[in-house]
C-alpha cells in the first residue's frame, strides 16, 4: 500500500490569509493519525486539500500515491470522508442513504445491498434500515455518516470532528467502531477537540496553532516530553490574598510551573507529594486542592496561543 499522505511544504492562502503555511506531514498505513488546534488552525483546511475539495497554493501533496494535483478524482474515489456535519439525506430511510451513496461508486444493485448490510451491522443500525433518518437520534446519524463513508471500502478515512455534540456513551460506541475498523488496515485522519479522544485513538498526531504544526508525537510521548508527569490544582478562593504570590511563598523551590487558569492555578510539577505537604502545612483547604496525572489537555495548552484579546 502506498504512502498515505506525504505533505511537502503545503501551504493554503485565502487572499492574504494564510490558513495553513509550509505543512510537512507523512502518514504510515494502518495509523491513526490526528490533527489538533483550535478553531482557526488550519486543521479542516488540511483536511479538504487532502479530500481534493479544496486545491493546495503552494508545496506538493501526495494522498494514496497520486498527486492531489492532477489525479483529485481518482483520490476521491479511494477515500471516504466523515463531514463535521451530518449532511444525510433526511428524507431518505437510513438503508436508501447508503444505497443511493453506493450508486455515486458504481456498485452495482445487490453488490450495493450487500454492502450496505455489511455497514449497517457493522456500525449496529441493522434494526434501524427502514426508518427515516429524521428519527435517528444524534448518535445514530453519526454512526451512519460513517457507514456512509465506508461504502466504497476506502483505503484512508477522514474523519472531520466525528463525535462533536454527542453525549459520552455514543463518543465511546464510536471509538470502538473505529478502533475496528483501523485494525482491519484501513488508515483514519482525524480533528478532533477531544483530547480524551485524541488519546484514545490516535497513534500519532500533530498539535496545529496559527495554520502551523507546533510538535508531533505519540499522545504519551508529547505528554511525557513537553509537561511534568502531576499536576496539582488549586482554586484561587482557597488561599487568601493574591493566590499566585501566595502559593509561590508556599511552595518555595517548588513554584517553578505555575499556571493561572480561571478560577484556578494548577501546579506543574513531578513531586507531587512536596507540593500537597506544603499546601496542607500552610493550612490550605482540602476541598480548595485536586492532584492528577498530566495529560494531552495540558500539552495543547501549554503550546497553543491565547484567543486574542484574552
Amino acid at each position: 500500500m502506498p504512502t498515505p499522505v506525504v505533505a511537502q511544504g503545503v501551504c493554503k492562502r485565502f487572499g492574504d490569509l494564510v490558513a495553513v503555511d509550509s505543512l510537512d506531514l507523512e502518514i504510515e498505513p494502518g495509523e491513526c493519525f490526528g490533527m489538533l488546534g483550535p478553531n482557526g488552525a488550519g486543521k479542516s483546511s488540511t483536511m479538504r486539500m487532502i479530500g481534493c475539495v479544496s486545491p493546495i497554493t503552494c508545496g506538493r501533496l501526495d494522498v494514496l500515491g497520486c498527486d492531489v494535483r492532477t489525479r483529485g478524482r481518482e483520490i476521491k474515489a479511494r477515500i471516504g470522508v466523515v463531514p463535521q456535519e451530518d449532511n444525510l439525506d433526511a428524507e431518505l430511510r437510513v438503508e436508501e442513504n447508503l444505497l443511493v451513496y453506493a450508486g455515486y461508486f458504481g456498485l452495482r444493485r445487490r453488490a450495493a445491498r450487500r454492502r450496505t448490510q455489511e455497514l449497517l451491522e457493522f456500525m449496529g443500525l441493522e434494526d434501524r434500515a427502514a426508518d427515516l433518518v429524521r428519527t435517528l437520534s444524534g448518535g445514530m446519524k453519526r454512526r451512519l455518516v460513517i457507514a456512509r463513508a465506508l461504502v466504497n471500502e476506502p483505503e484512508l478515512v477522514l474523519l472531520d470532528e466525528p463525535t462533536t455534540g454527542l453525549d459520552p456513551q455514543a463518543r465511546h460506541h464510536i471509538w470502538e467502531r473505529l478502533r475496528l475498523l483501523r485494525s482491519s488496515g484501513a488508515t483514519l485522519l482525524l480533528t478532533t477537540h477531544y483530547m480524551e479522544e485524541a488519546t484514545h485513538l490516535c497513534d500519532r498526531l500533530v498539535i496545529m496553532d496559527r495554520a502551523r504544526v507546533r510538535i508531533l508525537g505519540t499522545p504519551r510521548d508529547l505528554i511525557r516530553g513537553q509537561v511534568p508527569r502531576h499536576v496539582v490544582e488549586v482554586t484561587r478562593d482557597g488561599i487568601d490574598g493574591d493566590p499566585v504570590s501566595r502559593l509561590m511563598h508556599i511552595l518555595g523551590p517548588h513554584a517553578t510551573d505555575l499556571e493561572s487558569l480561571g478560577d484556578r492555578i494548577q501546579i506543574h510539577t513531578d513531586d507531587s507529594r512536596a507540593v500537597l505537604d506544603r499546601l496542607a502545612t500552610a493550612g490550605v483547604d482540602d476541598a480548595a486542592v485536586f492532584e492528577r496525572m498530566a495529560t494531552l489537555e495540558d500539552v495543547f495548552l501549554r503550546l497553543v496561543s491565547p484567543p486574542e484579546g484574552t
